[in-house]
Order: C-alpha cells, then sequence, then structure tokens
C-alpha cells in the first residue's frame, strides 16, 4: 500500500493519542504502511510527555481522551514553544458537537472522521508533513538567522566598545592638547585655567539655550577655549600693559584673531576648524562695529556670535590689568544698558536673548571656577 507517499528515508514519527485499542491498531497500520514510525499514547498525561519526549512530526488525537478532551490537550501542546509547531489533527465522530472554526481557532490543523479512510489519510498526513517540513526549515533558518545576527551585533558591540574607548583616549588626550596650549597663550594675559574651563561650559550652555545639535555642542565646547590663542603673537609689552593702549597698540592687540585663525588654519579636525573660525570671529559685532572684518549680522558665523557675548561676560567679570573683578548683576547690567564698550546692539538678539534665558548658570559656573587655577 504505497499511494505515492513513502517517507521511509525521511523517518517521519507520528504520535497516536487514542483510548481505544482498535482504533490505535488502524491508526498505526495506516502510518506503517507509509513507513512512518508510530508512538502511542492512551491519555493525555503520556500524549503530552511524549510528544515533549519525541517531538513528533505529527500528532493524530481523539477528539474524546479521558480526563481531558483531545482539544484541550491540542490547545495545551501549541501553548507550547518546544511542540506548537507540530501539526494536530483531531479525530472525531459524525456526531461531534466540535466545530472546527473553534478547533481552528485553538490550534487544531486538520480534523478526520472515523472511521478513517486510509485515501483522506494519505492526502491529510501527507499535506501535513509538508506543512512540518516547511515549518521546520523556516523555525531552523530563523535560528541560523538570529545566531547570525547574534554573532554580528556581538562583533558589533566589541568593535564599539574598542572604538569607544579608543575614541575617549583621543578626546580625552585631545581636551588635555586643548587646555596646554590655550593655557601656555593665556598665561600671557594672567588668565588661569579657571578661564579656560569656564568659557567651555559658558558656550556649552550657551549653545544648548539656542537648540543646537549635540555633535555642535561638544564641538564648540572643545573649541571655544581656543579663542584667543592669537594672543601668543602679542608682545608682552601690549599685552599687559597696565595703562590705556595707544590707537597703534590697539591696533596690535586686534591682530590676535587673524594670528589665532593662521594658527589653526587648514586642519581636518571639527574641533580646529570652529576654533579657527571662532578666534577670527569672536570680536565681530551683530551691527558690523567690530574686528578684524567688520561683518554683520548673519555674516558672523554661530560660533563667533555666541563667543562674543561669553568673551564679554567674562572678561567683564574677571580681573584685567586695567579693571578689577566685577559681580554678576553689574555685568549683567552693563550687557543690557550698555556702557563704553559693550552695547546690546553688539550681539545676536537670539544669541542675547538665550544669554539671558541662561545668565544664572553663567553666575553659577564662575563662582564654581573663580578660584580653580586648572
Amino acid at each position: 500500500m504505497n499511494s505515492g507517499l513513502n517517507h521511509r528515508k525521511k523517518g517521519f514519527r507520528i504520535l497516536i493519542v487514542d483510548s481505544d485499542e482498535e482504533d490505535i491498531k488502524l491508526l498505526r497500520s495506516f502510518c506503517e504502511d507509509h513507513g512512518y514510525e508510530t508512538i502511542v499514547a492512551r491519555n493525555s498525561h503520556e500524549a503530552v510527555e511524549q510528544t515533549l519526549q519525541h517531538l513528533p512530526d505529527l500528532i493524530l488525537m481523539d477528539e474524546m481522551m479521558p480526563e481531558m478532551k483531545g482539544i484541550e490537550i491540542a490547545e495545551r501542546l501549541k501553548s507550547h514553544e518546544l511542540t506548537g509547531h507540530i501539526p494536530i489533527v483531531i479525530l472525531s465522530t459524525p456526531d461531534s458537537s466540535l466545530e472546527r472554526s473553534a478547533g481552528i481557532a485553538r490550534g487544531v490543523d486538520d480534523f478526520l472522521l472515523k472511521p478513517v479512510d486510509s485515501v483522506e489519510f494519505t492526502l491529510r498526513v501527507k499535506n501535513l508533513l509538508k506543512l512540518k517540513e516547511c515549518r521546520d526549515f523556516l523555525r531552523q533558518h530563523k535560528r541560523i538567522l538570529e545566531d547570525q545576527v547574534a554573532e554580528k551585533i556581538k562583533a558589533f558591540e566589541g568593535a564599539f566598545e574598542r572604538l569607544e574607548k579608543v575614541y575617549r583616549r583621543i578626546r580625552t588626550g585631545y581636551a588635555e592638547t586643548v587646555f596646554r596650549l590655550t593655557l601656555a597663550s593665556e598665561y600671557k594675559d594672567e588668565d588661569s585655567g579657571a578661564h579656560i574651563k569656564r568659557i567651555s561650559l559658558y558656550t556649552k550652555v550657551l549653545a544648548s539655550a539656542l537648540g543646537m545639535s549635540k555633535e555642535y555642542i561638544e564641538t564648540i565646547y572643545y573649541a571655544s577655549p581656543m579663542h584667543d590663542i592669537g594672543k601668543v603673537g602679542i608682545p608682552e609689552r601690549v599685552l599687559l600693559k597696565k595703562g590705556g593702549l595707544t590707537p597703534e597698540e590697539w591696533e596690535i592687540v586686534k591682530t590676535h584673531t587673524t594670528i589665532g585663525a593662521q594658527i589653526l588654519r587648514n586642519s581636518n579636525s571639527p574641533y580646529l576648524r570652529m576654533a579657527e573660525e571662532i578666534a577670527l570671529t569672536h570680536h565681530e559685532r551683530w551691527d558690523g562695529s567690530g574686528y578684524p572684518k567688520g561683518l554683520k549680522g548673519e555674516k558672523i558665523p554661530v560660533s563667533g556670535r555666541i563667543m562674543n557675548i561669553v568673551d564679554q561676560y567674562d572678561a567683564l567679570r574677571s580681573r584685567r590689568p586695567y579693571k578689577p573683578v566685577m559681580d554678576h548683576e553689574s555685568v549683567v547690567n552693563i550687557l543690557t544698558a550698555g556702557d563704553v564698550k559693550s552695547m546690546p546692539k553688539h550681539f545676536d538678539p537670539q544669541v542675547f536673548e538665550a544669554f539671558m534665558r541662561s545668565s544664572e548658570m553663567f553666575r553659577e559656573i564662575y563662582e564654581a571656577r573663580r578660584d580653580d587655577l586648572g
């Protein structure tokens, strides 16, 4: 009895769940005629145990089992991750009250009426075993893909972690280099490392208040301390002069912007490119009255506009050869109302408004760093 269906080589295994010995004998005969290995369970507990132990390729389940109905056993097996993919056929009698739609909703794959017809049995079993093969292939393929993805993720995470460590070392080294380089230029101007750190924090706060991107905020944080790096090219007799500067001396001081830009020019680093931009433009003014180029309005890079007010605030608060330390309220009043050197029209209105919203943070930064010698 072949009927074109011979799966002996594939070793298909079918679990027969039935309490009637005559039905078991008939079903085993059908299965073994087609080369299928059979296992028998005579109650619900055996059905679950045999399924878990042998993981059959198909389950033939009598509807009316003792202790628990076949549909309930099927539902339990379908809910288990290990056995949920196994096709289940419910064997019912013509007078059964079981509705197929309800059975399918609970996980049953197909139905056969008792007494079982051999031709119908052959066709149903053949189709369901093909379905099982497809399910097994997809599950195996899914596992392979998941393993491959897991390996890739693990490799990526390892590479990312290594890259993070390298990046942190580079960034830490970069920050240290910037600090040392900037401190070397600032010593002529009697500024401490605290000034450098305050500048970074001010620009970070102001860029955040303006809604700039995370990358922009990080870049300006590291770039801004180099705004006055060009002072290395200014003679000490001019830079540290106690009295007022002559017009000629003032012109010399102004050149620290172009000297700084020349020092930082042609770098591939985003930090140094922004530092060059800031060094050149942080004394430009919104109304066009600044230097070195007299840029006006939006022709001034945003980084230069941010640095302009940051530099004004810290310079007014700090001790200089020509002025004492000033408190926060006095500095804010000067920036708001203006004085001989500083006027509100010098600042980008949006940047100035962001500064006013953030001014208390500026106070806190200065107070926290005023005695920090870096």
